[in-house]
């Protein structure tokens, strides 16, 4: 993103924790998680915080874990007019809260956006024509935001249907890590793949709609246009996470050497709580749960979730049982 937004011309810094290491070949700068892809000079790069002050939009592309505290941080440095957009995908842990909820009640002052759909960062930055939704509350925000963001590589859609944006960009890490899992135990396995991404996409709205999103959301960018990039890409961490998984390597080894945060590891534990304490039925979400929290044999919840009983797609009908 802050490759795209400095070759529309902003003025772009980026802020992390540690130091970024950019990597000089025939007189350009490469960052290792870009391969191919010259970084401009013009982006400053820096870990100190400070820097956010005076800026028109922040955007948090941080791990989900860290919203609530990064956004303390820079609240007493920005002014009530910057724009906040939320690239991070997840639930909050504990609160099962959304992150726009989240960035509402630490900068209750400033308008806040969700960014999802399906787009990896690589191709974002190398100017592959991509397309995704901004999510907000308030009509003003999510238009600040797309004007600000659009061009012509990069189309912006609206919504008002925060909760569905959000909780579509979050779930889908599941199904992904679920989806890599599955290529790796089954080869060629197209049948499957086609059942668990439907499916997964069900047990998704059915939980977002009944935290009060809309149902159409879910067939959208953010729902199964999301669902399906990330589960048919090795582009995609959880993708890659999950085939290691079904290698035989144990949880903690496998996010090891994906060398990032697994965010499809730590929202399917929330999610597992979420959908218990609202009493929603999500048997892959379950399954995954399973896997990852209690080390259950992939191999056995596949075959658990294809035993299960009797049941009519529309998910309202019950079928009978003798």
């Amino acid at each position: 993103l802050a490759v795209m937004c400095c070759s529309m011309g902003h003025g772009v810094t980026v802020w992390s924790r540690s130091p970024v290491e950019l990597k000089e070949t025939d007189g350009q700068l490469f960052h290792k998680k870009l391969p191919g892809v010259a970084v401009s000079r013009e982006i400053d790069f820096t870990t100190e915080i400070s820097s956010v002050q005076g800026s028109d939009m922040v955007i948090l592309a941080i791990p989900s874990f860290a919203i609530r505290e990064n956004c303390r941080k820079i609240r007493p440095l920005i002014g009530e007019n910057t724009l906040i957009v939320c690239a991070a995908k997840g639930l909050e842990k504990g609160s099962f809260k959304d992150f726009i909820t989240v960035i509402e009640e630490e900068l209750p002052e400033n308008r806040c956006v969700a960014l999802s759909g399906p787009s990896f960062a690589a191709e974002i930055a190398k100017g592959i024509p991509t397309t995704v939704v901004v999510a907000s509350r308030s009509r003003e925000a999510a238009e600040a935001a797309q004007d600000m963001l659009m061009n012509h590589n990069f189309r912006i859609y609206v919504s008002d249907d925060v909760i569905g944006v959000e909780l579509g960009g979050a779930l889908k890490n599941i199904i992904a890590v679920c989806s890599g899992i599955c290529d790796g135990l089954l080869e060629n396995a197209a049948n499957t793949k086609a059942a668990l991404m439907t499916r997964g996409i069900t047990e998704i709205a059915r939980l977002g709609v009944a935290l009060g999103g809309r149902q159409e959301t879910f067939a959208g960018l953010s729902g199964i246009g999301d669902l399906m990039l990330t589960c048919s890409s090795s582009q995609s961490r959880n993708y890659r996470f999950g085939q290691l998984l079904s290698q035989g390597m144990a949880v903690q080894e496998a996010m090891d050497s994906i060398g990032m945060v697994v965010e499809g590891y730590h929202v399917t534990g929330t999610a597992y709580e979420l959908a218990g304490s609202l009493n929603v039925d999500m048997p892959i979400v379950t399954q995954a749960y399973e896997v990852l929290y209690r080390g259950k044999d992939p191999k056995q919840a596949l075959q658990d979730l294809m035993g299960r009983p009797k049941r009519h797609e529309s998910e309202e009908i019950w079928l009978k049982t003798k």
